[in-house]
């Protein structure tokens, strides 16, 4: 008699160790497939218009072409900003567009803090801004 109940607590033993260890093969395989979905998802963000508007927490609209949406790392291409302009003698204001690498160290990419995008909009072909790029190619 004590053979047999030595036997089925090994029998119990045993079968205790494989249920553990498909637990840790079930959680290991769970925190890699949260891995690739975290760090690896493509950006299913599809843009239609050739330019987008990029709203930044600090207030500053920057419009270009938006590349990467949703990833760590956006960048905007052939970028432009809105510049108000008074003149000083009938102190009437106006609005220029710029593009980016006019300034002294002329860049010609801006890579994004995506913390930093509060909104992206597209930008209408027939809208104004679209139309200010277009002359300023």
């Amino acid at each position: 008699m004590p053979a047999s109940i030595a036997a089925k607590k090994q029998r119990g033993s045993s079968a205790l160790v494989q249920v553990v260890w498909i637990l840790v093969a079930l959680l290991v395989i769970a925190a890699v497939g949260y891995h690739f979905l975290t760090h690896y998802q493509e950006s299913h963000v599809v843009f239609t218009t050739p330019y987008q508007a990029v709203l930044l927490t600090n207030g500053a609209v920057y419009f270009g072409h938006l590349q990467d949406y949703g990833s760590p790392h956006p960048v905007l291409v052939d970028a432009y900003y809105i510049v108000t302009e008074s003149d000083p003698n009938t102190k009437q204001t106006s609005n220029v567009l710029v593009k980016r690498g006019k300034e002294l160290h002329a860049p010609d990419r801006m890579y994004l803090n995506p913390a930093q995008i509060l909104l992206v909009e597209p930008v209408g072909t027939t809208s104004k801004v679209a139309q200010l790029i277009e002359q300023a190619k």
